[in-house]
């Protein structure tokens, strides 16, 4: 092959692949957003609002894009109470929306041994952590962003 054709086929293979390339582009991909919020407040005001911000992120994000836990413990552990939610159903409503949605709501177990509360006072969403502050951590070590709520 002499030096002019090899040019040309050279030429002719850095065309192909650039067109390749350009035709080969991956999709744009959609960040995941994982977020945690701590609630270690009590009142159904401090309650009602975390519910909301996680419903913001939602709708900014996409609930497809996030995933959400909201961790209650010490004074917080209210808004997974039963009684409570049974008392507000605005509350009931839209902690079963977001869980539909695939936020988790996770309880302190170390709240609910030293407040002797029974494991079945809990909305039934709920789930049981061994600590919350110690799935606060886990979830940052992770790469969650954190959310101090209340």
């Amino acid at each position: 092959m002499n030096r002019k054709t090899s040019m040309v086929l050279t030429v002719a293979a850095s065309l192909v692949l650039s067109a390749l390339v350009a035709v080969a582009k991956p999709a744009k991909q959609v960040k995941l957003h994982k977020v945690i919020f701590e609630m270690s407040v009590d009142g159904m005001p401090k309650w009602e609002s975390v519910l909301r911000n996680a419903e913001n992120v939602q709708k900014s994000f996409g609930a497809k894009n996030t995933r959400l836990e909201i961790v209650a413990h010490g004074k917080g552990i209210g808004l997974l109470l039963g009684k409570n939610a049974a008392a507000n159903p605005e509350l009931k409503k839209m902690i079963q929306k977001l869980h539909a949605q695939g936020v988790i709501f996770a309880a302190c177990n170390n709240t609910l041994t030293r407040l002797k509360i029974d494991p079945k006072e809990l909305v039934q969403v709920a789930i049981i952590v061994d600590s919350g502050v110690a799935e606060v951590i886990r979830k940052q070590e992770a790469g969650w962003t954190y959310v101090k709520s209340g």
